[in-house]
């Protein structure tokens, strides 16, 4: 049966011998599931390879096709198991056809340097920006499970030149189960900075590649909020590349974001 609630979702994956969940159309963008959500789904199914002690330190991933609602199934494979480090691969499998590709890095804690550059932490107030909820047209039917806004720089569909997008995005509910996929569906939420060199939708677009990197585990982030600072790097040949910043509500960096996307549509400047 398909669902609409994450913690659902991912419970049922969780708990699946088979590794099989279902969702529902809310969570589809386009005429494929959220790349969070799939994003999730690989992540879930990996981390019960793997020992409570050895957190997501790294998460690459390859969007190849569409995954339409209904039934997955993800199949993970230990690439390498060493003594503080762990490798995975997860293929997501969707009516037949391999749909995504992830590997994961996974790492126990051990002593090291500690280096944390200053960055200006200077975020628009949460009640400033452009709330989900009343622009809707902006987004799709799954940023509806989150709250959260447009917090300056290069909303969507607003004509803007600007190179960078600021916003701030909560779960809906409580995703303390699971941490990893929580932080995991809410660094995909941006679209692509491009956009907002449109001035109205639609323009289909999606991630061709995602790499996360956690500069903490995601277990030790127990605050709902989280900022994210998304900058366009470059954009040629219906590609466009770029980089994040997820930060907790206390000006913690929590994450680090790359993404190759494309889209579909006529220059931004016929728009």
């Amino acid at each position: 049966m398909a669902r609409s609630n994450l913690d659902l979702i991912l419970a049922e994956l969780q708990q699946s011998e088979s590794n099989i969940t279902h969702f529902d159309e809310g969570w589809s963008q386009g005429r494929s599931a959220f790349g969070g959500l799939s994003t999730a789904f690989a992540v879930t199914a990996m981390n019960k390879r793997v020992d409570s002690d050895m957190p997501l330190r790294s998460l690459m991933v390859s969007f190849i096709a569409p995954i339409p609602p209904g039934e997955i199934k993800v199949e993970t494979h230990i690439q390498r198991q060493g003594k503080n480090v762990t490798q995975l691969s997860a293929d997501i499998w969707s009516g037949g056809e391999c749909c995504l590709q992830a590997m994961g890095v996974y790492g126990r804690a051990r002593a090291s340097i500690n280096v944390n550059p200053t960055r200006e932490f200077q975020p628009m107030p949460r009640e400033s920006g452009i709330p989900f909820s009343e622009n809707t047209h902006l987004a799709p039917a799954f940023v509806g499970y989150f709250d959260g806004g447009w917090a300056g720089g290069g909303i969507p569909f607003s004509g803007s030149e600007n190179h960078k997008l600021g916003l701030w995005a909560k779960h809906q509910i409580d995703m303390n189960a699971f941490p990893a996929e929580s932080l995991v569906t809410i660094a995909d939420i941006p679209p692509p900075v491009l956009l907002s060199r449109f001035k109205k939708p639609p323009v289909p677009s999606s991630s061709l590649t995602w790499s996360l990197e956690f500069i903490k585990p995601p277990g030790e982030f127990t605050i709902d909020w989280f900022y994210l600072e998304m900058e366009m790097e470059a954009a040629a040949d219906g590609y466009t590349q770029q980089s994040g910043l997820i930060y907790s509500e206390d000006g913690t960096l929590c994450a680090l974001s790359r993404q190759c996307m494309v889209y579909f549509g006529p220059a931004p400047t016929g728009s």
